[in-house]
Parts: C-alpha cells; structure tokens; sequence
C-alpha cells in the first residue's frame, strides 16, 4: 500500500517549471498538497491581512494546479492560505479559486476552514486558565489579548480530514501546522502518523531539500507502511541523505523533538537511506501524543508607524567613532521630542554589527564602508516622517573629533532620501491553547462551485 503527495513549491506563489508539474502529474499522486504561508514575513502581513506573496504570482501557480486536481479527480490543499491564514488571506485565495474556475469552467466541492480567534473568545479561555506561554514568551494579560487586532490559531490534520471525508476536492486552510496538508489524507487511511508528518515536513518546503535545493520547484513523496521516499521532479536535482538529514534540522530548536498540534514528531530513530536515481528513503519518525492536545496562537498588534532612510558611509574616521556618534545623534534627537515618548528611534549599521546587534562575536572587526538604515517608529505617520527627517538632517551635519569636512556624513541613493513604510505590527500573542477539540475552533464550511 502506498499513498503518493505531490508537493509543487515551497509557497503558493514561488513558482515551479510546468514540467516538473507534469511529471508530477504523470506518477498518479493521491494529493496535491501546498503550503501558503509562514510567520517568517514577520508579523506585518497578518496585522495587515495582505498576503506576502503577489495576486500575479498565486494566480499564475493557482492556474495550473486547479485544472490538473479537478480533471485529474485529485484532492488540492492549500495550508495558510494568503500567507498568514487569518479570514482576510482566506477569502482572497478563495476568490481567486473562483476566479480561475469561472475562467476555465470548473465544477468541483470547496472546503474553507477558518482559523481565526476574536480577542474576546480567546479571553474566555486565558480566564479559564487553558492559554500558556511558549519558552521565552511572556505571559498573557487581559490588555494584551483586548489590544490584538487578529488572532490565529495552527489547526492539525483533522479539520482537513473532515473536509476529504465531506468530498471536497478543493481545500483552503487558515491558518494551520505546515506538515498538516500533506498529510492528512494519509493518516485518515491509516497510514502511521510520525512518517506521515515528517514527510509533510520536508515536502512543505518544496524541493528546498534536495540537491541543488529550490523553493520553486516539485517533489513527489512516496508514503508506505514502514518509511516514505523523496524523489525530485526535476532531472537536475536529487534527494541525499545529507540534504533531507539537513532539512529535518530546519526551523527547528531541538534537533530530536518536533512539536505540533496534539503531540510531538520523535525523530531519535530516523534513518536516511539512499536509493537509485536520487531518491531518499526515510523510517523510524514517530509521533507521541500529548496528554493535554494544543494548538499555537499567533497575534499581532499595531505598535505604529514606520518611516526609514537608507544612507552610506564611506568615511574612515567616522566609521572607527560610529557607535558613539550615532548614541549622539540619537540623544540630540530625543531633546526635540521629550513631548512624544512614544517615538523610538532605531540605526541598523550593515558591516558594523548590523544582523546580529550586540550578540555578533566580532565586533571588533571593522569596515572601510557602512550601510545604515535610519528607523523612525511613531504614533502616526506624520510623526514618523518628522522624527526620521529631523534624524536624518543631524546625522548628516554631526560633528565629531578629527572630521575633516563640514557636510556630507550620508550618502543617499535615493531622492527622496525618506520612505514610507505605514503600519507597523509586532506579535503579541505566541502562545498554547488547549482547546475542547482538535476541531471545535476550525469548522468546515463547504461550498459548490460552479462557472
């Protein structure tokens, strides 16, 4: 018995060669599985409900997957759909499923499950004691619950299993655990959870895990009783060992323990085993239940506005006093703006300490040039704009010992040298919700669809 996944790129909207697809196709896979969405965007896209890849891009990916599922009689999942799976993302991808079924004549059943928490509901649960922080999350209060703006929690398998078991053919998920899409449909048919999982896992990613890896390109997965295989659809990739070892690794914080919905990936036993022709076999993944089954929230709060500046600097001298000029700067600015506390002001000085901020380990090393970026964060854009221009102007005209000029500390590349950036949103609910049920937040909702 073998169950068969087609995975055609690491997020709706990446892109992937038709021809893989086509191969893909060819092999008479049981699902067609994408994932949609990811927080590694950062927190803008869910506070904002815009999706973070383009309307173009998704509809292009859309316009080859739903034919080929429908006339292929071949159930289509799509995991956090929009990019961050909250109600907003969800009706925007379902629209432009209709769009293209109108276009090109599709009749098919569409499950929409909708992950979306209000602040209120989730208050009832933090009150009832059944919300807990993750590692090195603060604990929740009443004001931060009341003050997110959208809530989403990561659903598991069983949502989607009951939209397959309703006869839905098409399936847009909220917000949900990535590996969940992939591998729902195998678990319903009894297949063992822990493999099921870890496939969904590496397959979520597309063809990333392969060699040369791509996040825009296709990979089958092969599920059995006792391990699955990975195999690229593209005859310029393979699957090692090494690679699909590496990316079992991935966005992870324990290299043995994957945690999700209802329980744990145990991965102390996998074995990576090659085969012919580039493929992988994996066995040993085992899933361990938890007692108490939870699943993630995600919420964001407006914080803001955002304005930035972009300037380089190529002078030495400055360059060897940069730290000390820019606390300078800042606390010359900070004189103009005791009446507004909540303006914050922030430098990012690439090749000075610019990625990892005061965790770098060589921080004594210096540059011959330096790309700063002026960041101003305020209660309004209008505010932000005045702080990041009055930052801007000091910083170029700053003296400092041993300058040698009057002008000229910035170089811009752009006219003009300010840039709008709008709202900003930041997390403010990253935590663990015990629920009635895997399902009792996540209700089917089944559409027919019709030109």
């Amino acid at each position: 018995m073998e169950h068969r996944v087609l995975s055609p790129t690491a997020i709706l909207g990446y892109g992937f060669p038709s021809q893989s697809f086509g191969r893909g196709i060819e092999r008479n896979p049981d699902i067609i599985a994408v994932d949609a969405g990811s927080t590694d965007p950062g927190p803008y896209y869910l506070g904002a409900g815009e999706s973070f890849t383009t309307r173009d891009a998704v509809l292009r990916d859309l316009s080859l997957l739903l034919p080929a599922a429908v006339d292929g009689g071949i159930p289509l999942i799509i995991g956090s759909a929009g990019g961050s799976g909250a109600s907003d993302h969800v009706d925007w991808t379902v629209a432009l499923i209709k769009e293209i079924a109108a276009r090109l004549r599709l009749v098919f059943r569409m499950g929409i499950i909708y992950s979306d928490i209000a602040p209120r509901d989730l208050l009832g649960y933090w009150e009832a004691g059944r919300v807990r922080a993750l590692r090195s999350v603060p604990e929740l209060s009443a004001a931060t619950i009341l003050g997110t703006i959208r809530i989403v929690a990561q659903f598991g398998v069983e949502p989607i299993q009951q939209a397959l078991s309703q006869g839905c053919q098409v399936i847009v998920c909220g917000r949900c655990y990535d590996p969940a899409p992939f591998a729902a449909a195998a678990i319903a048919k009894g297949f063992d959870p822990g493999l099921a999982l870890h496939m969904g896992k590496i397959l979520e990613c597309g063809a990333i895990a392969a060699t040369p890896g791509s996040g825009s390109d296709c990979v089958l997965g092969t599920l059995g009783p006792q391990s699955f295989t990975l195999e690229a659809l593209d005859p310029r990739r393979t699957f090692t060992p090494l690679s699909t070892a590496a990316h079992t690794l991935y966005e992870k914080s324990d290299p043995y323990m994957l945690p999700g919905p209802g329980g744990a990936l145990d991965l102390r036993r996998v074995r990576f085993d090659a085969l012919d022709d580039g493929r992988v076999r994996v066995s040993g993944s085992r899933f361990v239940p938890e007692e108490l089954p939870t699943v993630k929230l995600e919420g964001v709060r407006q914080i803001g506005y955002r304005t930035i500046c972009i300037a380089g600097i190529r002078d030495p001298i400055l360059i060897s006093q940069i730290d000390t000029v820019l606390e300078s700067t800042r606390l010359t600015v900070s004189e103009s703006w005791r009446d507004d506390p909540d303006v914050a002001i922030i430098f990012r000085a690439y090749g000075r300490n610019g990625v990892m901020g005061s965790r770098e380990p060589l921080s004594d090393r210096w540059c011959h040039e330096l790309g700063l970026i002026i960041e101003a964060i305020a209660s309004t854009q209008e505010r932000a704009n005045s702080a990041c221009a009055v930052v801007r102007s000091t910083l170029l005209h700053v003296g400092y010992p041993r300058r040698k000029t009057t002008a000229g500390n910035l170089a811009f590349p752009y006219s003009p040298s300010d840039i709008e950036c709008g709202p900003v949103y930041e997390f403010s609910i990253y935590h663990l919700l015990t629920p009635d049920g895997p399902s009792t937040l996540f209700p089917v909702q089944v559409q027919e669809v019709r030109p």
